[in-house]
């Protein structure tokens, strides 16, 4: 009997001893797992905190000049602030459309004169003409009613290519003169709207009875802002109209050049005559 009691208490501190270690090996696998998750925590705070910033950076530089942009041209007025957007807008589209026209009126010369010269030798002034239709451009232009009038002489031909050059000319130039409307009116605009804000800074001041420097200098800066912006047009639409007027020497030059080359192959045709 004292041995199956004996028996009965090896086999209890057995199980008691293996349970403990269970529970301890629990405690422990839940300590681990606790202190990983606060490793992460914090690890994923730092990262937060560190890439909010950025974050906030990138979004202010993402907004801050729409905004700026948006808030002078609060401050600086609806009306006169408008017109100054109007003339940039009007002036930038009429620049455009002087830049789009301009670049296909360019023309490679010595192609034309290539052809033109194969067609004469080879088809005579008929094919020559269906060159100059077939090609875009003032020269080619300008070719063909030179072209058009050679049985009459070459003075008749040469008269003509002068003519219808100071045509080809004016075609070229056409817009710029609305151009240089929009460069003088964007400044004068917002001179306006500075002494029209100067005056009711004054008003203010009257109607106040004493000076105060903040309804002053706020004033004055909100009548500003109407002359920095139409400046800031004049010189973009400056640049555009520049761009223009130097095309137009560039064609110009080769529409003079190439008319005293046709002249020479004309005179060389007749001789062939």
């Amino acid at each position: 009997m004292k041995k199956l009691f004996a028996f009965i208490a090896v086999i209890g501190m057995l199980s008691l001893g293996a349970s403990t270690n269970v529970f301890a090996q629990d405690e422990t696998a839940e300590q681990a797992t606790v202190d990983t998750t606060q490793v992460a925590g914090e690890v994923a705070e730092e990262v937060v905190e560190k890439a909010s910033p950025v974050m906030e950076e990138e979004a202010i530089e993402s907004t801050s000049f729409h905004q700026v942009v948006k808030k002078q041209f609060i401050q600086g007025g609806a009306m006169f602030m408008s017109f100054v957007l109007l003339t940039l807008i009007l002036g930038l589209a009429l620049s455009i459309e002087r830049i789009i026209y301009l670049n296909m009126s360019t023309t490679n010369t010595k192609k034309l004169f290539a052809n033109l010269e194969d067609a004469l030798n080879n088809g005579g002034v008929e094919a020559a003409k269906e060159v100059c239709r077939n090609t875009r451009g003032p020269i080619a232009s300008i070719f063909y009613q030179g072209l058009d009038r050679i049985d009459e002489g070459i003075e008749v031909v040469e008269k003509s290519v002068v003519s219808y050059g100071s045509v080809q000319m004016g075609l070229l130039e056409k817009g710029l003169s609305w151009i240089g409307l929009m460069i003088g009116l964007a400044p004068m605009l917002g001179f306006m709207g500075t002494v029209i804000g100067m005056i009711d800074a004054f008003d203010s001041i009257q109607s106040m009875g004493t000076i105060s420097p903040a309804a002053v200098a706020g004033g004055i800066k909100v009548a500003l802002i109407t002359t920095v912006s139409g400046l800031i047009v004049a010189m973009i639409l400056q640049v555009f109209y520049n761009y223009c007027t130097s095309k137009i020497d560039s064609i110009v030059n080769n529409m003079e050049d190439a008319s005293i080359s046709l002249l020479d192959i004309l005179v060389k045709y007749n001789m062939k005559k």
